[in-house]
């Protein structure tokens, strides 16, 4: 592939974005048979406006973004891949319908790689594989839409960021809030100084949950790839837990921490114009409410030290009296019901308050006595992050979601993890170096330990 690389760009102006929300929006609206401007035209193999794409993961996340993908015009799955041959059925049905041909259901995404045809990946795999499939896939040729969070650990982090720009691919990772044009006008906002000084931003991603029931080994049934579905994570026998509730182990994710309360980081540092990493950490939590075996905490609060303002993150499931935002807030004209609305961000500044949602939510401003001052309604960004990813696999330009802000906003992540399962220990952080000063135990949690056939290379 001969096209330049997607050069580093500033942050762009709500009118742009908005333009390019517009332009998004009108192509899921056209039809599969509509032809696109010459300036936007595939520089790939094969110059033409098809973007073929291969699916990796087929659960329900990676079906809906294939589902999503396939409206937009152009677009073709060539390949699923999945190391659980039972699934995707649905979806290959679904998509043959869409484009007049099933796409190949494979169980090695390489195969795929190897595809001369393939523009694009869709990683929509548990977290463990994130880092090596992109690299992978920028290895040979292809751009990538990754699920987040962005990557298991820091330095795959980092590894990602690297293969991205050395194949000069594009790489959006599904952060999608940052295509919602609402997170432009909350930064606005904050930017303009009618808040006042922001002194303390509080992240919350509260779920409801339960006790938690370890499954026996067993035999893995039949038509799963064990040893293909683990990748990169240690070698054990199967387990039916692990498989169907990897969110529950360190090895595939980082619970709801990573799988959710990422989105809420991730928009958090958006809005208050993308500072870097933070100085310091800190984590309290564990099984508080149900002390049962599983790894995951079922509450932990960290605490990041910014320097001249403190942010928090409190995340867990365990409390069934919050909620996430309901269809007719994420779709439609509803205002949510903020202290109960489990997934919130409350941005405190000297003259007021900022309540901002994720996934279409929007953000209202309030002043003493409750009374809303300003505001921004918004629409569930699925309908401009997947289209502006096939957009700039056309135009070369940096989608709305690059890595680079996307590893930022997962590591995040990273750190809270590391300051909960080092004991609890306030970390200090250099970002230059991307690593801890204070810790060694928790500089070895920056980085997995691979199998030998699954591994990130040190040099992508």
């Amino acid at each position: 592939m001969t096209a330049n690389p997607p050069s580093p760009m500033p942050p762009l102006t709500r009118r742009q974005f908005l333009a390019q929300s517009t332009r998004s929006t009108a192509a899921l609206a056209v039809g599969a048979s509509a032809t696109l401007s010459a300036a936007n035209r595939l520089h790939a193999q094969g110059a033409n406006d098809r973007v073929v794409l291969a699916l990796m993961g087929a659960g329900g996340r990676g079906s809906g973004l294939a589902t999503n993908f396939a409206q937009v015009p152009g677009v073709e799955f060539k390949y699923v891949a999945d190391a659980d041959q039972t699934r995707g059925a649905g979806l290959l049905a679904e998509l043959e319908k869409k484009q007049g041909r099933a796409p190949r259901r494979i169980g090695d995404i390489r195969e795929a790689l190897d595809d001369r045809e393939v523009h694009g990946v869709v990683v929509a795999t548990p977290e463990q594989w994130h880092a090596l499939a992109t690299v992978w896939a920028c290895q040979a040729g292809k751009d990538v839409y990754v699920e987040k969070n962005t990557s298991l650990t820091l330095w795959e982090g980092r590894k990602m960021i690297e293969a991205a720009r050395k194949y000069q691919r594009v790489v959006q990772v599904g952060f999608q809030n940052r295509s919602a044009p609402y997170a432009l006008t909350a930064r606005e906002y904050l930017t303009s100084g009618k808040l006042g000084k922001i002194v303390l931003v509080k992240v919350f991603n509260l779920l409801e949950g339960g006790a938690w029931r370890p499954q026996p080994d067993s035999a893995p049934p039949a038509g799963l790839d064990w040893d293909q579905w683990l990748g990169p994570a240690p070698e054990v026998p199967y387990n039916r837990g692990r498989h169907h509730g990897w969110n529950d182990w360190w090895d595939y994710a980082g619970g709801p921490f990573s799988g959710d309360a990422s989105h809420q980081l991730d928009l958090t540092r958006l809005a208050l114009g993308d500072p870097p990493a933070p100085k310091s950490v800190y984590c309290a939590g564990g099984r508080l409410a149900f002390p049962d075996e599983r790894e995951m905490p079922d509450l932990l609060t960290v605490t990041y030290d910014y320097g001249d303002f403190v942010m928090t993150c409190e995340s867990g499931n365990f409390a069934p009296y919050m909620r996430k935002f309901p269809q007719e807030v994420r779709y439609g004209d509803q205002w949510p019901y903020w202290p109960q609305s489990s997934c919130r961000v409350e941005i405190y500044g000297t003259k007021n308050l900022m309540y901002l949602g994720r996934h279409g939510c929007g953000w209202q401003v309030l002043e003493a006595g409750g009374k809303v001052v300003a505001q921004d309604k918004g629409h569930f960004p699925d309908r401009w992050h997947q289209p502006n990813f096939i957009d700039c696999i056309r135009s070369r330009a940096q989608p709305n979601g690059d890595i680079e802000q996307a590893h930022q906003s997962g590591c995040l992540v990273h750190l809270g993890v590391a300051a909960l399962r080092t004991g609890k220990q306030l970390l200090h952080f250099d970002a230059a170096s991307e690593r801890f000063t204070n810790s060694d135990a928790a500089n070895q949690l920056l980085r997995p330990a691979y199998r030998k056939h699954y591994r990130v290379p040190e040099t992508v």
